[in-house]
């Protein structure tokens, strides 16, 4: 790696650390397009993990009821270790540049939804009926690309959970599933040494952004700055995507 690498790596690291503060998500979602413009996918998703992992931990001891989630989404969280083991395989057997741009169409796909901001509601049959095919399509977007969010957010935001609790859901499915790539990555040989000091280096500005983005978080206006987030990864979709077609 170069400076301008590791320039590209601090930088994705402040802002995803910043919006998970901000946000309780959102953080390999927001650090794999900035590092992605630089890096390759597969040394950008192991620098990714560890901070992700720890980020999530962070998020996951302020928001409480941990078993109460566990015990209502188990089979969506079991869902999705084989998805992403799939998605992972066909990470590693196809041409980085599609991977690129699956995780370009993910980031706009996801923005204009949550920009469009539908209000929709599950019912309780339709919610155990999902729990399966969510979970299982989550690793295997995940797998494929690094991001963690499809289709599980939207899907936790149509049962109208309390804020606590929907925040606690979504990061122990973030968790479970970095856990999972960081023991696959490793297994494939993309997890060096090298990388792997560099992500642990990486912890001090995530969780220093984490903490002071988290202070100013009851200062700021929640609409203006979603906005914001949800621009944020849309330009970041649409770049990737124009780098591929270009």
């Amino acid at each position: 790696m170069d400076e301008l690498d590791y320039l590209f790596i601090l930088t994705a690291y402040v802002v995803a650390g910043s919006i998970k503060g901000l946000t309780g998500i959102g953080f390999s979602t927001s650090c794999l397009p900035i590092m992605a413009l630089r890096l390759d996918l597969k040394v950008a998703i192991p620098l990714v993990i560890v901070p992700s992992i720890v980020s999530n931990l962070a998020v996951m001891m302020q928001a409480g009821h941990f078993r109460k989630a566990l015990r209502r989404f188990w089979p969506l969280y079991q869902a999705s270790v084989p998805g992403l083991l799939i998605g992972l395989a066909i990470l590693i057997a196809i041409r980085i540049d599609t991977a690129k741009a699956i995780l370009g169409l993910v980031l706009i796909f996801y923005a204009l939804w949550a920009f469009s901001n539908q209000p929709s509601s599950l019912s309780a049959s339709w919610e155990r009926r999902l729990k399966i095919p969510v979970g299982f399509c989550t690793g295997f977007i995940n797998g494929l690309t690094g991001s963690q969010v499809m289709p599980a957010l939207p899907y936790l935001l149509s049962l109208n959970l309390e804020k606590h609790d929907f925040v606690q859901a979504i990061n122990i499915s973030f968790t479970l599933s970095s856990l999972v790539l960081l023991v696959g990555m490793n297994r494939l040989g993309y997890l060096s040494p090298e990388t792997f000091m560099v992500a642990v280096a990486g912890l001090v500005p995530v969780l220093s952004a984490v903490y002071l983005t988290g202070r100013l978080q009851k200062h700021l206006t929640g609409t203006a700055y979603r906005k914001l987030v949800l621009g944020f990864l849309l330009m970041m979709g649409i770049i990737l995507l124009l780098r591929i077609l270009t």
